[in-house]
């Protein structure tokens, strides 16, 4: 029992640390130094349906021009308080881009990353390299390259971004620059830095590890491949493949870290947590996936995100791919990565309904 005169003392100590800047660690411990990550972060779902509805009614409503730059809708995570952040380390959006319309060229600090859902006939030049972009194929912007998108065919065309944006904006480190053109020039002919680097197992002589991948184009063929033969070793219920920057084999970008996941109708995944967070777009088939206890049913087109240190669990209906962005590759840089897998299936006390 603290005596009165005591009290007082504390209390003025408390108010000159105030008037000072200054801050008590001993009374707010445990929520800076806590035994297990506490996310705000909340696991979520953006049903493909919706999205397509409001992107297309943004389509015929916005136009693509200077100072607006894109035709985005931003995911907004309900835990971060009204920031248009899917996680507190990644943006993620759908873009739309209408037939024979061009997003004007801009480079900026963040990294970046496209996953196509819907359309064809589009391209983004990346640094003079003008990327065909196919549903199912992901582009890579790195940081402070240029980019613009040219969409030369008859219907719509959408896709998922992932970016860094909110880590660069934490560490105070954020820049962006418009390109004195419109769009650019294209100095090489098409998919020349996939011709070039996306061979399986080879490399230019004398190639030198670089940070930043030099492949922009991934072809959804080469990955679909892939997953069919990790299939035939090792069978269900999931196999998995990662987008690397082929010359080094660390993922295709420092901060991002792209995958791709096959999930055949053979029953759960085992649970599993890892810290960092990760957002998943469906490209194909149907399931769902148990976070923490709660059920989310997906379908193709629909976008969910796990936080960190969040029990996972997948379950397919169909063979199904699961395209995911994480954050694992910062993680991992700084020491702070860490996973398990848990031996017992998890309960499930709830089922996500999405709005």
């Amino acid at each position: 029992m603290i005596d009165i005169e005591t009290q007082q003392e504390l209390a003025t100590l408390y108010s000159d640390l105030a008037a000072n800047d200054l801050q008590p660690l001993w009374t707010q411990a445990k929520e800076l130094v806590p035994f297990i990550p506490k996310p705000a972060t909340l696991p979520w779902l953006w049903r493909w349906q919706r999205l397509s509805e409001l992107a297309n009614r943004a389509g015929e409503l916005i136009t693509v021009e200077r100072g607006g730059e894109r035709r985005v809708l931003l995911f907004s995570n309900p835990g971060l308080n009204g920031r248009p952040f899917a996680t507190p380390t990644m943006m993620a959006t759908i873009q739309y881009l209408n037939p024979q319309e061009k997003a004007p060229a801009h480079r900026h600090a963040a990294g970046a990353i496209r996953f196509v859902l819907q359309g064809d006939g589009v391209s983004t030049t990346v640094n003079g390299d003008a990327c065909e972009m196919h549903p199912g194929d992901l582009i890579v912007t790195p940081n402070w390259t240029w980019h613009d998108h040219t969409n030369a065919g008859t219907e719509p065309v959408i896709w998922f971004d992932g970016l860094d944006d909110p880590t660069g904006l934490a560490l105070d480190a954020i820049f962006f620059e418009p390109h004195v053109d419109y769009t650019q020039q294209i100095e090489r002919p098409f998919n020349v830095t996939t011709r070039t680097y996306g061979g399986r197992g080879v490399l230019p002589l004398g190639t030198v590890p670089t940070l930043q991948t030099p492949l922009y184009l991934y072809h959804r063929q080469d990955v679909d491949e892939a997953l069919n033969a990790l299939l035939e070793v090792s069978g269900g219920p999931m196999v998995s493949v990662q987008y690397i920057n082929p010359t080094s084999g660390r993922s295709a970008l420092p901060t991002l870290g792209c995958e791709m996941h096959r999930i055949v109708p053979s029953g759960a995944t085992k649970p599993y947590r890892k810290t960092g967070n990760s957002i998943f777009v469906v490209y194909e088939g149907s399931g769902y996936t148990v976070i923490n206890g709660q059920r989310f049913a997906w379908h193709k087109g629909d976008v969910f995100v796990v936080p960190s240190w969040a029990i996972v669990e997948h379950q397919a209906h169909q063979v199904s791919d699961l395209f995911a962005v994480t954050d694992r590759p910062i993680l991992a840089a700084l020491g702070l990565f860490r996973e398990t897998t848990l031996d017992q299936p998890q309960q499930i006390i709830g089922h996500f309904a999405p709005k």
